[in-house]
Order: structure tokens, then C-alpha cells, then sequence
């Protein structure tokens, strides 16, 4: 089963398009899971346990992992496994956000689909389709290419014209006419517009956003704007709103919580 029909299982499954980042920081964790000896590990599972059926998809940063040295990746590594041995069916991104070229592009790819056996992967486009060639060749995996990021300084270069265009769509234009099924496009959430342009190059391609922010009505726009014709095809990103929602012991069930409350509120706009 490649990524896009393991998305849209699940999808189906727990009606809903929340990501939930598994993003943790060892200083805003649960004081309880500090002393153990795989805090962030034990962290994520108890946020998977709760959440696995009301999510679309994982994705974990790996940035979150490698500050923590080689401690940090084994506790990913052991993140990771526990996803793939439990909760298969939900598909898993590494937020890992490469961009190479030649054998260094091959060897990120090998790293993210063989060693951390993710199902997608985002990575940046820029370097040209051969810098995105060994991650293609990957049939059944997922590759996320970073079109229009969600952070307000995005607009600086993403925005320059290139004959008439902001760069992020002749980017976008360009890479819609490639011949290649398994890659995915990323677009903030924080410019609806944006997305919705994107998604019109893009009608059937599987899609991740972040950065819904709190008001409903940039939400409801955000959604409206990346959904696709059956309103779904796209999952949105959460992290810290769903992780620290409370510090106690009740961290899970506030998690839980506010899951579900996003996954509510996106599908009030889905309809």
C-alpha cells in the first residue's frame, strides 16, 4: 500500500485530517517522564496511545531528535518502530526537510525510507528533479515538496517575481507538469490564498499544511482552500496546542482532547 491510498484509508477510518507532530522538548514534557530513560519516547507513546484514532497522520521532526545528540535519534528510532509495530496503519511523515544533490540526495533518501522506514518525507525542491530523483525512487513512499512555507519572512524570497510570477508558483507550475505520482506538496496554512492557487495545480495530489493558528475563520479558509473535490487529500499540522495542552498528569487525556477538538473543527469546514 503506497502513502496516498494509506492516507486516504485513514482518512476514512477516523474521519480526520489532523497531524499531530511529535515534536517534544525535554523541558516542557511532563515533569514525570524527565528521570526515565527514554523520556522522550515514553512521552510520545502515551501521546500516541491517545490520539492513534484521531488522527490522519504522525509526523515527528526529526530536529526535535538530533538536538539531543545520539540519545535523541535512538529515542526516535524507538518512536518510530513503535508506530510501524502498533499503529501501521497510520501513515507517518519525517519532517526531515532535505535538499541535496547526487549521492548525498541518495543517501538522505535511503536514510529516511530504509532506516527510519518513514512513509513520507519533506524535502525542499529548489536543487532541481535530480536533487529529488533518488527520493522518487522510492515508489510507495511519499515526498513533500516545501513549496510555500507558513513563516511570515516566506514572502521575502518565495515572493519575488520571476516573469510576473511569485517564484513559489513558477515553482509550483513547473513541478505540476512532471510525470511522477509519489510526491506531495506543502503549503502554510497561514496563506489560504496561496494554497488555493496550489491546489488547483495540484487537484489530486496528497497535500500537508501547518500553522492553522487559533482564529475559526482563518481555519475554515485554510481547509476550504486545501482540501480536494471529495474534502480530503490533505492532512494539517499540530504540535505544541496538542502536546503541552496540559503539563499534569492528565497531559494524555488533555491531549486527547484537543485533538479531537481540531479534528471537530476542521470537519465543520469539510462539508
Amino acid at each position: 500500500m503506497n502513502f496516498q491510498q494509506k492516507l486516504k484509508k485513514i482518512v476514512k477510518k477516523n474521519n480526520s485530517l489532523v497531524c499531530l507532530g511529535l515534536d517534544p522538548e525535554i523541558e516542557k514534557i511532563p515533569s514525570i517522564f524527565r528521570k526515565r530513560r527514554n523520556p522522550l519516547f515514553s512521552f510520545n507513546k502515551e501521546i500516541i496511545d491517545s490520539t492513534y484514532f484521531l488522527v490522519g497522520a504522525y509526523k515527528p521532526n526529526i530536529a526535535f531528535y538530533e538536538a539531543y545528540g545520539l540519545e535523541g535519534l535512538k529515542e526516535l528510532k524507538l518512536t518510530m518502530t513503535y508506530l510501524q509495530e502498533k499503529y501501521s496503519e497510520v501513515p507517518v511523515i519525517l519532517d526531515a526537510k532535505r535538499g541535496d544533490i547526487g549521492n548525498t540526495a541518495k543517501m538522505y533518501a535511503k536514510a529516511v525510507f530504509e532506516y527510519w522506514n518513514a512513509d513520507a518525507v519533506t524535502v525542499y525542491p529548489h536543487l532541481g528533479l535530480d536533487s529529488l530523483l533518488p527520493f522518487f525512487a522510492y515508489k510507495d513512499k511519499l515526498t513533500i515538496l516545501l513549496i510555500k512555507t507558513s513563516n511570515p519572512d516566506s514572502k521575502v524570497f518565495q515572493d519575488m517575481k520571476t516573469n510576473g510570477e511569485p517564484y513559489y508558483y513558477a515553482l509550483a507550475k513547473k513541478i505540476s507538469k512532471w510525470n511522477y505520482k509519489n510526491y506531495g506538496i506543502f503549503v502554510g496554512a497561514t496563506y489560504p490564498k496561496e494554497l488555493k492557487a496550489i491546489r488547483k495545480l495540484f487537484p489530486d495530489k496528497s497535500m500537508l499544511s501547518a500553522g492553522l493558528g487559533a482564529q475559526k475563520a482563518a481555519i475554515g479558509e485554510a481547509v476550504k482552500a486545501g482540501i480536494d473535490k471529495n474534502g480530503e487529500n490533505i492532512v494539517f499540522n499540530a504540535s505544541r496546542s496538542i502536546l503541552y495542552a496540559s503539563s499534569g498528569k492528565d497531559f494524555a487525556k488533555a491531549a486527547q482532547k484537543e485533538t479531537k477538538k481540531l479534528k471537530e473543527l476542521i470537519n465543520s469546514f469539510r462539508r
